[in-house]
Parts: C-alpha cells; sequence; structure tokens
C-alpha cells in the first residue's frame, strides 16, 4: 500500500468517525425534541389541573380533596423537575456531541490537506525526476551531436592519401 493509499484510507477512517458523530448528535437531539415535548405536556397538564381546581375551588372543597389536589400538584411539580433534569442532561450531551462533530471536522479537513499537500509533493517530485531525465537525455544528445561534429571536422582536415602512380610500366609486359 502506498502512502497515498494509507493516507486516503486514514482520511476515509475520520469521515466514519465524523458521520458517526453526526448521527450521534442527530439521535441526540431528537431524544431532547421528545423530552421537550415531554416537558411541553407535563406544563399543559399542570396548567389544566390548575384551571380545572380553580373552578372547582371557587364553589367550596373539603380538605380532603384539598389534600389530594396539593399532592397531585406535588407529583406533577416532581414530575417536571425529573423532566428538567433530563432536559439538562440532553443539553450537556448535545454540547459534547457538537464539540465532537466539531472536532471529526477538524480532523477530516487537516487529513484532507494534509493528502493534498502529500500528492502535490510527489507529482513536484515526478515532475522534477522527468525534467532531469529530459535534460540528460537532451544532454547526451547534444554531446553525441557535438563528438560527430568535431570527428567530422577532424576528418575534414586529415590529407588524404591518394595511392601513387609510377610511370614504370608493369614487369611481366615485354613489347
Amino acid at each position: 500500500m502506498t502512502a497515498i493509499q494509507t493516507l486516503n484510507k486514514v482520511v476515509e477512517l475520520a469521515v466514519k468517525r465524523r458521520d458517526q458523530a453526526l448521527s450521534t448528535l442527530a439521535q441526540l437531539q431528537r431524544e431532547m425534541q421528545v423530552a421537550q415535548a415531554q416537558m411541553n405536556q407535563l406544563q399543559a397538564y399542570a396548567q389544566e389541573a390548575q384551571q380545572r381546581w380553580a373552578v372547582r375551588s371557587s364553589v367550596g372543597v373539603d380538605t380532603a380533596l384539598l389534600h389530594h389536589h396539593r399532592q397531585f400538584m406535588d407529583k406533577i411539580d416532581h414530575s417536571m423537575d425529573f423532566q428538567r433534569g433530563v432536559l439538562s442532561s440532553r443539553e450537556a450531551q448535545i454540547e459534547r456531541g457538537q464539540q465532537q462533530v466539531h472536532a471529526a471536522e477538524r480532523d477530516v479537513a487537516g487529513l484532507r490537506k494534509y493528502t493534498d499537500r502529500k500528492v502535490q509533493d510527489l507529482l513536484q517530485h515526478a515532475q522534477r525526476q522527468e525534467q532531469k531525465a529530459t535534460d540528460e537525455m537532451a544532454l547526451s544528445i547534444h554531446l553525441r551531436q557535438s563528438l560527430a561534429h568535431v570527428q567530422a571536422q577532424a576528418q575534414a582536415r586529415k590529407p588524404t592519401r591518394t595511392p601513387s602512380r609510377t610511370a614504370t610500366a608493369p614487369q611481366g609486359s615485354r613489347a
């Protein structure tokens, strides 16, 4: 596995972690909405119970009914206090979830930037190697051409020897 493939795998894992953090945050936000809806329902129920009590108490009530109403309202208040704790807990979880998402997004961005820089470095290195090979080939061609040119000039300056001819007749023939 090449270094770039390894980096891409690390980026892929970071993206999965970020996606998981986003999914967890979305789940926490849904749970917060449910908890808030429950709180709203408790508050509406408490308000409705108070309104019914106001109507009923205007005509007079006995102490047993008053005691029952107070116990009932205490239970609703206790439920609302519990629900406030649930909401507070959900808010804290959402805050942590948002921090995890932000950290994961920073990680992904940093890893992508680092990977892009490494890819650019490798491309530049490959271009330099290619340029070096091209320069060496051009120099080699130039040197061969220069050597051939020098050799051709040296050959052209060299005096040419021609076989000397004598005026004597070849032996073996008598006239």
